[in-house]
């Protein structure tokens, strides 16, 4: 049994909106603001002092489990689970959704070079001490899988099975580079039209079927209005420093272990897109010849990376989570 503690559960399926602030307490060095919406918001301190974020979904009934700690892409942040982290909550199990250093509502840090794995890594072993959890499923998307990766490799003991989200210890180039000739741009757009046509311009190849409105969501996930008709990624331009194409590396054998030791060690689903850039034959292939136990899932007609919303990606993963704990 996972230590921790959750609020009590507020029909995460049924209340989708995010209201005021109704109280606040404290836990383990860690900050909690109690919403009347689906999940309540935790800050904390990272090792070397930046104050950091998250999401923390309560689980609606049943035996305690494992919870789950939702790690977003480079450019995102926790919003990206607004609706996948209801519904693992709705299965009994306690979810957290994390801003990375420079994203979202977590600060900035001064120092760029800190935007890496292995400090991204020490700040959810934070989290996870400061919120008493010992042991945990993670769920990692593209940036937030190689996080993951990196917990096995160097806190095995914390992980209890992982979801790599189109993902894997080996890139693809083209879609590195199609990453690479985006991130930390900096765009400053008008209004909330002109953003969700920016994040449909950079992603309808991979998301061929999404609505007008999919892509406002969307914008109101990534964007923030920073001043009247003024609206901003929600992310540090300097966490791209580290995928500039003098640093841009498809793979490594530090990587190549990270994957092994995870996925021979625990439970491991892959969810690809069957579009992918990403993830693509070759590196699937590699992938299911180092650890020929992991789960696999394919959602159709997605790219990098599934919502995980897809219905084929949520039949993977309520069978991969109905066998863990």
């Amino acid at each position: 049994m996972h230590k921790g503690w959750a609020l009590p559960c507020l029909s995460n399926s049924a209340i989708l909106a995010h209201t005021a602030t109704q109280s606040t307490t404290h836990h383990h060095g860690a900050r909690v603001s109690n919403h009347m919406s689906n999940y309540t918001e935790t800050s904390f301190t990272s090792t070397d002092g930046l104050r950091l974020y998250a999401r923390d979904y309560a689980p609606c009934g049943g035996p305690a489990r494992l919870p789950v700690i939702c790690i977003h892409g480079l450019t995102r942040n926790s919003a990206d689970f607004d609706e996948l982290a209801p519904w693992i909550a709705d299965q009994g199990r306690r979810v957290l959704a994390i801003d990375v250093r420079g994203r979202g509502h977590s600060a900035y840090d001064p120092d760029p070079s800190h935007y890496n794995l292995m400090v991204y890594a020490d700040d959810v072993v934070k989290l996870a001490h400061d919120l008493g959890i010992g042991r945990a499923v993670f769920i990692g998307t593209s940036m937030g899988g190689l996080i993951t990766m990196t917990l096995a490799m160097r806190h095995l003991n914390l992980v209890a099975a992982a979801v790599l989200n189109d993902v894997g210890p080996a890139l693809s180039p083209r879609g590195l580079q199609r990453i690479a000739s985006y991130a930390g741009k900096g765009e400053v757009l008008a209004s909330w039209g002109d953003a969700a046509d920016y994040v449909r311009e950079i992603n309808q190849s991979a998301f061929p079927d999404n609505t007008a409105e999919d892509w406002a969501r969307w914008a109101r996930r990534a964007f923030s209005e920073t001043a009247p008709g003024q609206f901003g990624m929600r992310y540090d331009p300097r966490i791209a420093d580290s995928i500039r194409p003098d640093k841009l590396k498809p793979s490594s054998v530090l990587a190549r272990f990270a994957f092994r030791r995870l996925a021979r060690n625990r439970p491991t689903l892959l969810v690809r897109g069957a579009l992918s850039d990403l993830i693509e034959n070759e590196q699937l292939a590699l992938m299911r010849a180092a650890a020929p136990k992991m789960a696999y899932a394919e959602v159709p007609n997605v790219g990098h990376a599934p919502m995980l919303t897809e219905t084929a990606a949520q039949a993977a993963l309520r069978g991969f989570l109905g066998q863990v704990d």
